[in-house]
């Protein structure tokens, strides 16, 4: 297992040369008043240059480089000198080159009065150097509140001086927010006229976030109307403003059209009344257009920016008001660090889990570094840290194998007792173990630990006969017991590199688990779940489990025991069918061996048909067990081929594989059915060796299969070059008369204006048909073999036969002279016919 742990960063003695962590706090916390140590940190996006802004009792500019040069402000002396000592500091941001390949961001210092100082840090002269001086606002009475950077413009919230009639709630709404475009060149930094976006605004703070700015309300001022219910989401280069709230989704949108703030929140006035949204006690920027926010319900949630709030963590009660007002928050990766006073939560934000709380000496805050962007990095009175992974120390194999194998066995048991009791009592864990009630978990739960405990030891007493039998009964359960608790803890502290390994194993481990006993519907559900989530895994896991080869021949070998091959070749559902498509079905799991098919089928189609004579091998191998796979076609027990055909798409993208799923049924019907695929299609070659290669399983298949091929001799020429073998195919008992009769009812129809010397290529022709009414003829009209020996001349006479009165004999001679003339004749009238 690991922990997440606090740890100081060592090269922290780079910063500022001569000074170390210490003394810079030293000097800070004599001019910061000590209930707030440090109101607000900055870091540059190369992580080389820390600036802390102190706002008390005197404002400044505190900065620290990992590079000897001259100090950017002597603390209040440059401050003083410049503006007369009485104007503070509202922020500092970073402004980024236009070209990368022209170094360092620019830092711009931005004052209260709207002056803005642009310095930047040049390593070959050692230090920071003033670029230029600016104004950001037109009025020399206006004040700046906030300032961020979004895309290529400068946004800032602007204080109006109020007029002398205007009353108290006018007052509050006095501030307006404004743009400039600004771009960093080799010259300097230019910036564009000022575009005020919005109008007659309360006192909001800006907060850039991708390419969307927000801005929040000002929750020291109490302004009316109920505005500090809502905040705004706004996009400068669109210019298209979105009215959010802390508990719905977006109230309203308004387009670039409306810049006056009172109109923009007329048409939700009324709805503001009625909702009563929880305060903003902090909030963070994601960087993609989010913004994270701590709310004063004590829920850590997230502000999508398409207007959906997503709740993450939820804070121990009264931890705001016991903490005070100081916090900090900030997401890095999937990880959502938050400082409360002095303690520091990590939650895990993809399902809200707090992996550690840790206790803080002091209060402290936390800032992202652009070059670690995954570690979590805070600043204190003590020092900066950085959160890493640590290793915990786990305890003894007995102690945590046996501990989670227990309570796995209680809590399976509890499920197990719970189904099957009639009692609407909640059963739990503790009334398990407590009650005595039920002796079997108990005493497997003993096992466990025994097993466990000689595991570790590898030695100690012999146990009695009885438990040594018992033992090794149960040897190979406990062992996947064991490994499967084993790959789980792998699991947990594995790296996203060796996480792929072992999820494969575990997949392996639970499908082997699953097959090895009934599968009952949870089971059965369990398993589909696993093959829908894992599919290449579970891929993986059929060729282990069954230890399925390909010979030389592309045929499929399996050495898995009859036991396995009976849970998966017994149907689950009574209602399976072939009615469904891609082996699924809305209101029940598919079956195992359609759930084998439809895995084959995805990775190795190919194997399909060999799989499905693999399958049947094994069926017929246990046909006289009781099994039960020689019943009747039905819904209750398909045919496997049927079963097979389901995970097929349903328009015919795969009609080759259809036909080798049934041919390799060798059924009746499916073989037909196949024949008449191939006929479609008009695949003649394959046709003539289907019908080769199955016309002698059974004299009913040979006449069927004859009869279907000499319709459609009779409606084409498509068949003529395989005649010859057609023609040995016919069955024994087929007459002149039957085979007329299929022809000429299947005969194509003649054209209705038809000339009377026009040919028509596609019917069948007299000569055609010559062949095999020779042949059938010649099987009618061949001597019964009845008189064969009287027709050979045998070298030894026959023996005298008993004599006759010569009466009877006579009349036995006339008659049998009567029936040779009458037959002769009847063939003779047939062969004129033709």
């Amino acid at each position: 297992m690991t922990r997440l742990a606090l740890e100081q960063v060592t090269d922290f003695a780079d910063f500022t040369k001569g000074k170390d962590l210490k003394e810079f706090f030293k000097q800070a916390d004599s001019n910061i008043s000590s209930q707030n140590c440090l109101s607000d940190v900055r870091l540059s996006p190369d992580g080389r240059h820390i600036h802390v802004i102190v706002r008390q009792p005197k404002s400044g500019l505190m900065t620290h480089d990992k590079y000897q040069r001259a100090p950017l402000m002597q603390c209040q002396k440059h401050v003083d000198l410049v503006l007369t000592g009485k104007v503070s500091i509202v922020d500092v941001i970073y402004i980024p080159q236009s070209k990368p390949e022209d170094g360092t961001s620019v830092l711009g210092v931005i004052f209260e009065n709207g002056r803005v100082e642009f310095w930047k840090f040049l390593e070959s002269r050692s230090g920071w150097h003033l670029l230029q001086t600016v104004d950001l606002c037109k009025s020399p009475r206006a004040k700046v509140i906030s300032v961020c950077i979004c895309q290529n413009f400068i946004i800032w919230c602007e204080e109006r001086p109020p007029s002398e009639n205007s009353n108290t709630v006018s007052s509050n709404f006095r501030f307006c927010i404004c743009k400039k475009n600004i771009e960093v060149n080799e010259g300097g930094v230019s910036l564009g006229n000022v575009k005020i976006a919005l109008h007659n605004n309360p006192r909001y703070t800006t907060i850039s976030s991708g390419d969307l700015v927000y801005l929040l309300p000002d929750m020291r001022e109490n302004s009316s109307m109920g505005v500090s219910k809502v905040f705004l989401a706004w996009s400068p280069e669109h210019d298209i403003f979105k009215v959010h709230s802390t508990c719905c989704c977006t109230l309203m949108k308004s387009s670039s059209k409306e810049s006056d703030f009172k109109r923009l929140v007329t048409d939700c006035i009324g709805l503001l009344s009625t909702i009563n949204p929880p305060d903003i006690c902090g909030f963070s920027p994601t960087g993609c257009g989010d913004l994270l926010l701590l709310l004063s319900t004590g829920w850590v949630c997230i502000m999508k920016r398409d207007g959906g709030l997503r709740n993450i963590y939820k804070l121990p009660d009264n931890c705001l008001s016991a903490s005070g007002s100081q916090n900090s928050l900030n997401i890095y990766n999937e990880i959502l660090a938050l400082t409360i006073g002095r303690t520091l939560f990590l939650i895990d934000t993809t399902c809200g889990l707090e992996l550690e709380r840790i206790s803080l000496k002091t209060e402290g805050l936390l800032f992202l570094n652009t070059l670690d962007s995954h570690s979590p990095q805070m600043l204190s009175q003590t020092g900066l840290f950085v959160v890493t992974q640590n290793p915990k120390s786990s305890p003894t194999l007995s102690e945590d194998l046996s501990a989670l194998l227990v309570e796995a066995v209680f809590e399976e048991a509890c499920k197990y007792y719970q189904q099957r009791s009639l009692s609407s009592t909640q059963l739990t864990v503790e009334k398990l173990k407590k009650g005595g009630m039920f002796q079997a978990p108990i005493s497997l739960a003993a096992i466990l630990r025994d097993y466990l405990s000689n595991q570790k030891t590898k030695t100690g007493e012999k146990h009695s006969t009885g438990q040594e039998r018992l033992m090794s009964s149960l040897e190979s359960e406990l062992k996947s017991l064991v490994l499967l608790e084993d790959i789980k803890t792998s699991m947990v502290k594995a790296s996203e590199k060796d996480l792929e390994n072992y999820s494969e194993s575990l997949v392996q481990q639970e499908i082997c688990r699953l097959l090895s006993g009934e599968l009952e519907r949870e089971n059965l559900q369990y398993l589909n779940g696993i093959f829908y989530l894992f599919p290449t895994f579970s891929w993986h896991a059929i060729q282990a489990v069954l230890h399925l080869k390909c010979n030389g021949e592309g045929l499929l070998s399996s050495k898995a025991p009859a036991d396995l091959w009976k849970i998966i070749l017994k149907p689950v559902q009574p209602t399976a069918n072939s009615a469904h498509c891609n082996g699924q079905q809305k209101h029940s799991a598919v079956p195992v061996f359609e759930l084998l098919c439809h895995s084959i089928f995805k990775f190795q189609p190919s194997s399909l048909p060999s799989f499905l004579e693999l399958a049947q091998q094994q069926s017929s191998r246990s046909s006289k067990s009781s099994w039960g796979y020689g019943m009747k076609e039905s819904s209750e027990s398909l045919p496997l081929y049927k079963r097979a055909l389901t995970v097929l798409p349903c328009n015919g993208t795969y009609q080759q594989l259809e036909v080798e799923l049934l041919l390799c049924s060798e059924r009746p019907k499916a073989i037909m059915q196949a024949l008449r695929i191939l006929i479609k299609q008009g695949q003649w070659v394959q046709v003539v060796q289907v019908a080769e290669r199955f016309c002698r399983q059974s004299p009913l298949l040979n006449k069927e299969i004859f009869s279907a091929l000499l319709c459609e001799v009779s409606q084409h020429r498509d068949l003529d070059p395989y005649l010859d073998l057609l023609w040995t195919l016919c069955p024994e008992d087929m007459t002149v008369t039957s085979i007329l009769n299929i022809v000429l009812k299947n005969l194509p129809d003649s054209t209705q204006n038809s000339g009377p010397f026009e040919t028509h290529g596609n019917q069948v022709t007299t000569g055609l048909l010559k062949p095999l009414l020779r042949k059938v003829l010649q099987r009618e009209t061949k001597p019964s073999q009845r008189y064969a020996d009287i027709l050979q001349s045998p070298t030894v006479p026959p023996l005298t036969p008993p004599r006759q009165p010569k009466g009877l004999f006579r009349d036995a001679e006339q008659k049998e002279t009567k029936q040779r003339t009458s037959s002769g004749s009847q063939v003779t009238c047939q062969a004129r016919l033709v």
